[in-house]
Formats: C-alpha cells, sequence, structure tokens
C-alpha cells in the first residue's frame, strides 16, 4: 500500500500499539478530537482508539521527556513527541543528561526504552523552528539516532525504535511527511513509497546505497538524500557516475558501508542540510580519512547550509539549502569535469 511518511509513521504507532499494551504516545495536541494529530498529522485519529494512551500534555517540553523517562524505567514504552525538533533543547537535561546515560550508570540494571520523535528542516518558519539538529546529538552517549527519508523506511525504522531497549531519536524532515490537508507544507518533496501491510522492521545501524556509480559517492539524509538524487541525475548527463547512500541511520554509523563505496569510487562528498561547523560530516570525513586515506583520489568535501542561523526569507532559505544544483556543480569542480 503506498503511503506518505506521516502515513507510515501513524501506522507504525498503531500497529505497535496494538501489538505491545505498553506502547504510549505522549506530547502536545496529539490526540485532540478533531484537531491535527500533532503538527504534522502523524497521530490523527489515534485518538479514537486508543484514547488513554495518546496523552495530550500542556506546552511543557521537559515535562513531556521527564514523564516518558519515569515511564520507560517503570517498564512502559513510550513515544515522546515535539511539535519542532528545536524544542528539543527545552529538555536538554532530560534527554542527554537522564534518559541518554541512565542504563550506562545503572550497569544495565535500568532499561530506559523512549522514541523521541522531532520534525527538522528548513520550512519558512525562521531560526528557532528551523533547525537541523543531528549534530548535536550524534555526540550524545547512550543515544540511538535514524533518519528516515522515505515512507518504508519511516515505519520500519519506527517499530525497531520503539522495540529497542535503548533509546532512540528519530529525526523527520518536514518536506517529506507528505500530509494532507491544513497541513500541507509549501515545497513538499514526494517520499511516499509501498508499505507491507504485514509486521516488518528496517534495522537500527544500516544504510543503503539507493544509485549505484563508479566516479564519487555522496552520503546523505533526509531531505539531502532527495536532493543528492537529483544532482545525481544531473550529473549523469554529463557522463560522471554518482553512487548516492542513505544513511538513515545517523548512530551507530553504518561506516563500513560507506568505506567499501569510496574504495570503488576514489571520492567523498556528505552532503547535509545543517550548518558545515561540528557537522556529522566532519565526522564521516574525519573516520573514511583515517581507515582508507590511501584509496581517496579527489579532496573528501562537506556540501551543507552555511554557517549562520536558518533565515526566515524564502527566498534566503533556498540560498541557504543546497540544492540540487549546487551540489551537481560542486561535484563537477571536484572531479574537474
Amino acid at each position: 500500500m503506498k503511503m506518505s511518511i506521516a502515513e507510515a509513521l501513524r501506522k507504525a504507532i498503531a500497529d505497535e500499539m496494538k501489538r505491545d499494551e505498553s506502547v504510549f504516545c505522549i506530547g502536545e495536541d496529539i490526540g485532540i478530537p478533531g484537531g491535527f494529530g500533532g503538527a504534522f498529522t502523524v497521530t490523527l485519529g489515534l485518538e479514537k482508539k486508543y484514547r488513554d494512551r495518546i496523552i495530550d500534555t500542556p506546552i511543557s517540553e521537559a515535562g513531556i521527556f521527564g514523564y516518558a523517562c519515569g515511564a520507560a524505567i517503570m517498564g512502559m514504552r513510550p513515544i515522546a513527541d515535539v511539535q519542532y525538533g528545536d524544542f528539543l533543547f527545552c529538555a536538554m537535561d532530560q534527554v542527554v543528561n537522564q534518559i541518554a546515560k541512565l542504563r550506562y550508570m545503572s550497569g544495565g540494571k535500568l532499561k530506559v526504552p523512549v522514541v523521541m520523535r522531532a520534525p527538522v528542516g528548513v520550512t519558512g518558519r525562521g531560526s528557532q523552528h528551523a533547525q537541523n539538529l543531528e549534530p548535536y546529538f550524534i555526540c550524545c552517549p547512550g543515544l540511538k539516532i535514524v533518519a528516515p527519508s522515505n515512507a518504508y523506511d519511516a515505519c520500519g525504522l519506527l517499530k525497531s525504535a520503539v522495540r529497542d531497549d535503548d533509546p532512540v531519536l528519530i529525526f523527520e524532515h518536514k518536506l517529506l511527511y507528505g500530509s494532507k490537508g491544513p497541513r500541507q507544507e509549501s515545497g513538499t518533496i514526494d517520499a511516499s513509497s509501498d508499505v507491507p501491510v504485514e509486521d516488518y522492521t528496517v534495522p537500527i545501524g544500516k544504510a543503503e546505497i539507493k544509485t549505484e556509480g563508479k566516479d564519487i559517492t555522496i552520503v546523505s539524509w533526509l531531505l539531502m538524500n532527495h536532493f543528492s538524487m537529483m544532482a545525481a541525475e544531473l550529473l549523469e548527463k554529463k557522463g560522471i557516475s554518482v553512487e548516492v547512500i542513505d544513511l538513515k541511520t545517523l548512530w551507530p554509523m553504518d561506516i563500513e558501508l560507506i568505506i567499501s563505496s569510496v574504495k570503488k569510487t576514489g571520492g567523498l562528498v556528505i552532503v547535509e542540510e545543517s550548518p558545515k561547523q561540528g557537522g556529522i560530516g566532519a565526522e564521516i570525513a574525519a573516520q573514511v580519512s583515517e581507515k582508507i586515506l590511501d584509496y581517496i583520489t579527489v579532496p573528501v568535501t562537506r556540501i551543507s547550509a552555511p554557517n549562520t542561523p536558518a533565515p526566515f526569507s524564502p527566498v534566503m532559505e533556498k540560498f541557504y539549502v543546497p540544492q540540487p544544483e549546487k551540489i551537481a556543480e560542486e561535484i563537477s569542480k571536484i572531479l574537474d569535469i
């Protein structure tokens, strides 16, 4: 059945709530009858069947994640929702000092199976509602981090996250949800795909080669994976063969797949929507350079947003976010074509 990412996430939540009575959702405006179903329609209608397990909260991210942490320790499996990923900063103590560390600090005696859902990406809402937060959390031991770019992976990764005994942070790009009606986003990219009716999971920690190539490797995730695929099509017209990898899991990172690809192509480009400084691209570049420097024939390159907050102006947004044409142009320069 073909679904959007929003629909696939909704299916995954419903399936997991049916499978396991300890699963519940908590967040702001996620279960109001006649409401949107959260900021991007993911929980739309779930309150009709699971009224006691779709828990609306006051505007308090610290409260949401504190509640989720305590419930997880006591044997529940909460799915905590923030309306915008930027609001995770309001709950950093709960996420970083409590949820991420308690299993380690207890010597493994405590399990903290919290799933944390966070929309990210530049979508016309200004600097405080537009950040790609991945780099802030990749350096936090104890968290697993996933970032699906299509509906199939969104459903399968969310199910894997719910069943994992460690906390999992799932970043979802606002332009990939595919939500309809009043929550339709301007500039939406079609990330829909066939989602099986039967139960399945997508493993955490595995990347995927989306297109095979021989001249250079692109590693990207979320919206940038779609833009990288578009860039690969542009470059194909110039005779450049690009291998595009969808990282899917940011941590634990599938560095072995990246290395095997770069050994074949001799080049590596990392495309990310967040600013370059301290980004995930830096981590990938460092690991690849440390392990297979002799295989690299062109400079490892990062294509990213500028080192500034996200702008509000639509014109400036388009300049800020790496576009397919810019990605293709940069790769042409790298290969001197």
